[in-house]
């Protein structure tokens, strides 16, 4: 019998849902990500491997474009999905509502091709309740294609960065370092403080504050200048170099 089709990310979460939904709906598993970026060019068909940019497995020379694979180890996993949506005859998208999950749904979708006719929908849930998932269920959106170019440009950034600067601390500096889109940045961060810190000046100051009275009138008073000079205070010194 036809079932409807729902995949989520987490094996554990297929289990729960399996137990909320019934025999109507059949809840399998993508386990993360299903396709990523080949390690090197050997996962680009042939007529690219040549290319000088293969090794990104990035289009440098045309709008950036990305090449995906099905990822190591993902291959039955999809197969399962694959076999699940041949007797489906609807396909929900659970992945979670954020960046990555959105991804997830959209290269699901690339991968398994729906056959013609068969309707997808995409929902999220922020809870595992029986309330939350029928609620999602009756209001459906479209795959957010903003949030899959986010994630997208994420990960091209992320292989240029590290697949391009990575070997240049291996030959100048040490091997098994790394850099990237995200470390290389705060790094820097941190190293321009930390050469802030060296380079900061203490100094001495003092305040002078006299209990006074005069006429029976008990009053304070702070030493501003000694012989027409201004006394030196904490404003006068530079927050970020002491001087």
């Amino acid at each position: 019998m036809p079932k409807k089709l729902v995949i989520v990310e987490s094996p554990a979460k297929a289990i729960t849902l399996r137990r909320i939904l019934g025999a109507e709906y059949r809840v399998e598993a993508s386990v993360g990500h299903i396709r990523d970026l080949p390690e090197n060019r050997k996962g680009l068909p042939k007529d690219l491997q040549s290319k000088w940019w293969a090794d990104y497995a990035v289009d440098v020379d045309n709008g950036f474009e990305p090449y995906y694979q099905v990822s190591s180890g993902k291959e039955k996993a999809v197969r399962t999905l694959k076999e699940a949506l041949k007797d489906a005859h609807e396909l929900i998208l659970a992945t979670d509502e954020d960046r990555e999950g959105e991804s997830i749904s959209w290269h699901l979708l690339e991968v398994l091709k729906p056959r013609k006719g068969v309707p997808v929908m995409r929902i999220a849930f922020h809870e595992i309740t029986k309330d939350a998932i029928l609620q999602a269920l009756r209001t459906p959106r479209p795959i957010d294609e903003q949030l899959v170019k986010a994630q997208e440009t994420r990960r091209i950034l992320d292989r240029l960065y590290g697949y391009t600067l990575s070997p240049v601390l291996w030959r100048k500096v040490a091997r098994d370092l790394s850099a990237g889109r995200v470390q290389t940045p705060a790094v820097k961060l941190v190293v321009d403080r930390e050469k802030q810190r060296r380079a900061f000046q203490t100094g001495e100051y003092w305040d002078l504050r006299a209990r006074l009275e005069s006429q029976g009138i008990k009053f304070e008073a702070d030493l501003r200048f000694v012989d027409g000079s201004p006394v030196v205070s904490g404003t006068d010194f530079d927050d970020s170099t002491g001087t």
